[in-house]
């Protein structure tokens, strides 16, 4: 049984990020969406809740050597929000970074209320 998901962008923040990566890059990323898009249980190396928040997740894209996470969160179980993105060069995920997926969060679920 296939998944399903839908991916959707908050903000521009991700299209900012995206356009900013080589091609090679940008077809790693489209790899790792279409897996989240339609496998039921996603590997852990693509996609893995992070500790200490309220549902939000990273996508997790390596290529090459280098390492990128998108932060995400899921909507009605089968949406998944896209926040920022960004090319991780240390062990520890900035958490300027995750304060800004936090905020972007807040905002995607504050906006859908109005």
């Amino acid at each position: 049984m296939e998944a399903h998901r839908q991916i959707i962008f908050h903000g521009n923040y991700f299209t900012d990020f995206y356009l900013e990566q080589t091609e090679k890059v940008q077809e790693k990323i489209e790899f790792v969406f279409k897996v989240i898009r339609t496998v039921q249980n996603v590997p852990k190396k693509f996609l893995e809740h992070l500790t200490g928040t309220d549902g939000l997740y990273e996508i997790r894209v390596e290529f090459e050597s280098n390492i990128y996470r998108i932060f995400c969160c899921f909507d009605k179980g089968k949406l998944v929000v896209l926040f920022n993105g960004f090319h991780k060069k240390t062990q520890k995920t900035t958490k300027k970074e995750i304060d800004l997926a936090l905020r972007l969060k807040d905002e995607y679920f504050n906006s859908k209320m109005k």
